[in-house]
């Protein structure tokens, strides 16, 4: 019944929100109808504050010509910048102890003749857009749609797998920088553990109940006959910041794991976005990147299809990537032995470190 109800609340807030040039007008109390928010008297001058100052900075944007990218409102809009971290959910303290201590298959990259346009959701292969909600489960939610991906490239059946199975079976052993389930992890840790369980099982068998905020514990069984799951054999990981092998496995293999610095992304509604800050870029989410045109990259986002262009971003591509130095890969001294600084590349460190599941 809860997801029901939030499906219904997710169509009526698509259906509602405006456009980008329909906002002159735009007010509060309008935000509240369309979007069905609901606060405590204390709250709602505070939050009415947030609201206008975000809706000030929107418009400002767009009244710009020069950008390549349009800003609206979304269900993020009433959110400080603080308060959206928590729909983020990457662990990158622990991203960069994996990196180092990773010994598992590399891409072998040989150049390749590709198209000018690869979209794997044109194949039938891309699950309908999710939404993680105010839980930082980002990295499971990239991790399954990943693997979904590729089971339905290597059986033909475009099936749905649990990120709640993920979330609540994946410890944190390394207790590094986070805490796991809710407050972050990633990608390559919850392939590992999906290995070690035996499988991921469907999402009607084991759905996603984090909505709100709140792991639960394991529930995940093993294989059973009525618990069908895909079992993945490996993991493999791309060249780092090579963008020229990120485009190949894409047009050849399927979509892909990225890690990206998505914290300028709450008002994103439409167009090529660059606006991440690419000179020193912080790389805190879990996505999966799906295609690319000749000029953008196209992500699938976890933030239901309210958000973006039906709950996906268009990266800004360059015939050679954009890098930038990230000066906080440890998340302060929790991490011990790590860089001091990375470099990381591709708009919003779209080819930085980029993975794919192996199904067996």
């Amino acid at each position: 019944m809860k997801l029901a109800l939030l499906l219904c609340f997710f169509l009526l807030a698509v259906n509602a929100r405006p456009k980008w040039h329909e906002l002159e007008d735009y007010t509060f109390k309008k935000y509240v109808q369309d979007f069905q928010k609901n606060y405590s008297y204390k709250e709602f001058a505070g939050i009415a504050e947030i609201f206008n100052r975000n809706l000030k900075e929107i418009k400002k944007h767009n009244s710009d010509p020069s950008f390549t990218w349009k800003e609206g409102v979304n269900q993020f809009t009433d959110l400080s910048e603080d308060e959206f971290k928590q729909y983020l959910g990457l662990n990158k303290a622990l991203l960069y102890r994996q990196k180092e201590q990773y010994t598992g298959p590399l891409y072998a990259y040989t150049p390749t003749a590709v198209p000018d346009m690869v979209d794997w959701r044109e194949k039938g292969v891309v699950t309908p857009v999710k939404d993680q909600g105010r839980c930082g489960s980002c990295w499971t939610f990239g991790t399954a749609e990943t693997i979904e991906s590729f089971y339905a490239l290597k059986h033909g059946t475009i099936m749905d797998f649990s990120e709640q199975q993920i979330l609540d079976c994946t410890p944190n052993p390394n207790d590094c920088g986070g805490t796991g389930g809710c407050g972050g992890g990633t990608a390559q840790l919850a392939m590992d553990r999906i290995i070690a369980m035996g499988g991921i099982a469907t999402e009607w068998t084991y759905p996603y109940t984090s909505y709100y905020g709140d792991a639960e514990s394991c529930k995940f069984v093993g294989n059973m006959t009525s618990n069908p799951f895909a079992e993945l054999a490996s993991w493999t990981r791309l060249p780092v910041n090579n963008q020229d092998a990120v485009i190949t496995a894409l047009a050849t293999l399927g979509p892909l794991i990225i890690n990206v610095d998505a914290a300028t992304w709450s008002r994103y509604e439409t167009g090529i976005f660059n606006g991440c800050n690419q000179t020193s870029p912080d790389i805190d989410h879990v996505v999966e990147l799906v295609g690319y045109g000749p000029d953008y990259w196209i992500v699938r986002n976890s933030w239901n299809t309210g958000w973006g262009e039906m709950g996906y971003i268009r990266l800004m591509k360059t015939a050679v990537a954009p890098c930038g130095i990230d000066h906080s890969p440890q998340d302060g001294d929790i991490c011990n032995g790590g860089p001091t600084t990375v470099q990381v590349c591709g708009t919003c460190g779209v080819v930085y470190d980029v993975t794919y599941p192996v199904l067996k």
